[in-house]
C-alpha cells in the first residue's frame, strides 16, 4: 500500500489476523477477521498515517543512516574479510553486496 509493507500474523486463539507495519517512522499495527477486513483496515491505517506525518512535517519513512554496527562470529568476520582482499573490493563493498544479493532472491 503506498509504498509501504506489513508483517502479518494469525492469532489463531482470537480468529484475527494482527499486523504491523515495517520501515515507518511510527509503530503502525491493524488487523482483521478475514484478509478482506485486513486488507481494508491496512489501507486505512496507512492513510492515517500518511495524514499524520503530513501534518507534523515528518517523514513517514524510518530514518537510516547507511552505518551498520553488526555482530558476527570472528571467523565469519575473518572469512569476509579475506573474500574481500581475494575479491580486491573493500570490505564495505563485500557486506553491502551480499545484502543487496540476499534481498533480490528473495
Amino acid at each position: 500500500m503506498k509504498g509501504h509493507e506489513a508483517v502479518i500474523q494469525f492469532d489463531a486463539e482470537d480468529q484475527i489476523f494482527l499486523g504491523r507495519g515495517v520501515g515507518t517512522r511510527y509503530m503502525i499495527a491493524f488487523g482483521g477477521e478475514t484478509v478482506d477486513e485486513l486488507e481494508v483496515s491496512f489501507r486505512n491505517v496507512i492513510e492515517d498515517y500518511l495524514t499524520d506525518c503530513q501534518r507534523m512535517d515528518k517523514d513517514p519513512d524510518k530514518p537510516c543512516s547507511g552505518r551498520l554496527n553488526l555482530g558476527i562470529s570472528p571467523e565469519l568476520h575473518r572469512q569476509a574479510v579475506i573474500r574481500a582482499q581475494v575479491d580486491g573490493v573493500r570490505f564495505n563493498t563485500l557486506v553491502e553486496t551480499a545484502i543487496a544479493t540476499h534481498l533480490h532472491t528473495q
